[in-house]
């Protein structure tokens, strides 16, 4: 990758939006890359429209901004669609990935015109039968690497075990949950 990649992530306060793209750039730093990850927030309440940004190079990063034409949009909460225009600035070259049991077909009038790739998940259903409840960021944060491709399926699968286990040291439970999580994820989107 001699490029930079640019992400922008749309979710929900509690959804884990934040969360993924911090995962993201610290799994990315740990195999190598220069690395951003930061949210961007309005009144922080759960529940509320967020914003979280990843920046994943080779090269140092020297820009310090938000991110305003991503190559990938990633959507945690699909009703996000009727109030916030997520592929502003997104490339007909670039793609979205959008949390639903919708198919890209369906999901596309909501999508003001865009062009490009669109990426479905169902999060929900992934997370529920992985974990026992709705927890959406494992299986986004999987979708954003699979379409990507921004690093190996092997060496992401690997480090965010490691991330996992250092976070649920006393929760084995949680560990191979999100696990299956995020391998339900690749499946899914292999098909």
């Amino acid at each position: 990758m001699a490029r930079t990649l640019e992400i922008r992530w749309h979710g929900r306060g509690g959804q884990g939006a934040k969360t993924a793209a911090l995962l993201l750039a610290d799994v990315a730093f740990k195999t190598g890359r220069y690395v951003q990850g930061f949210p961007e927030y309005g009144p922080e309440r759960m529940g509320a429209p967020i914003t979280a940004y990843n920046r994943i190079s080779d090269n140092p990063i020297r820009v310090h901004s938000n991110i305003y034409t991503p190559e990938l949009v990633v959507v945690v909460d699909e009703t996000l669609l009727h109030s916030v225009n997520v592929t502003s600035g997104l490339s007909e070259n670039g793609a979205v990935i959008v949390n639903t049991k919708e198919t890209a077909d369906e999901i596309r009038p909501m999508l003001r015109g865009y062009k490009g790739k669109i990426f479905t998940v169902d999060a929900r259903e992934i997370s529920v039968k992985a974990l026992g409840k709705y927890f959406p960021n494992s299986p986004m944060l999987a979708a954003a690497v699979a379409v990507s491709k921004v690093m190996d399926k092997e060496e992401f699968l690997s480090e965010m075990r490691a991330s996992y286990q250092h976070k649920f040291a006393k929760k084995p439970e949680v560990i191979e949950g999100n696990m299956k999580a995020l391998e339900m994820t690749f499946d899914a989107l292999e098909k």
